[in-house]
């Protein structure tokens, strides 16, 4: 059943409008996200017909904000030993480092995992614990889900990215809260 606003005003008890109250939601679920994270990942890779799996860390840390309607993170991610993964798909970036911006309903990004270029990722919120990003840059077609479960100490996402219109790449991780 889909359930239409007749109301072009929309007001829920205040005099805050939607989209200040849908920055202050993301804003909440992203700080929910700081720490490092383990991550245990799968990737199913269409060109090499290989599925790899292999264990990262990932540290989110926010930074200070410019300005009160933009919350500034730093992304960092890092191996937890060395994979023969990077090797055989130099493509990948088995370290580093990713600064971000949340403006509105936009994650701002320095730049992307599988290049170099920046650009933008809309947002759209499932739920309170449930983000989807979308994105696109050069010839890539990018959709995350990222799910917070069990009070925010377990992640899971995935990860569906097409290039020239083929998908190219799926991606399962299983992530746990090391530090908070």
């Amino acid at each position: 059943m889909v359930v239409k606003n007749q109301k072009k005003n929309i007001n829920f008890g205040g005099n805050s409008s939607p989209e200040i109250n849908l920055n202050s939601n993301l804003k909440r679920w992203f700080s929910r996200n700081i720490g490092l994270w383990k991550s245990n990942r799968t990737y199913f890779l269409d060109e090499s017909q290989k599925t790899y799996n292999l264990c990262m860390n990932i540290n989110i840390q926010a930074l200070e904000n410019i300005s009160e309607w933009e919350s500034h993170y730093k992304f960092t991610w890092y191996p937890e030993k060395k994979y023969n993964f990077f090797d055989e798909n130099p493509k990948y970036q088995e370290r580093g480092e990713m600064l971000a911006l949340l403006r509105g309903h936009q994650l701002i990004r320095e730049k992307f995992y599988l290049s170099n270029s920046e650009g933008i990722s809309n947002i759209k919120q499932v739920d309170e614990h449930e983000m989807i990003f979308e994105s696109s840059y050069e010839d890539w077609y990018i959709i995350e889900h990222t799910r917070l479960v069990d009070s925010d100490n377990y992640r899971f996402r995935v990860i569906y990215s097409w290039n020239k219109n083929k998908l190219q790449i799926v991606e399962n991780h299983h992530e746990i809260k090391i530090i908070k």
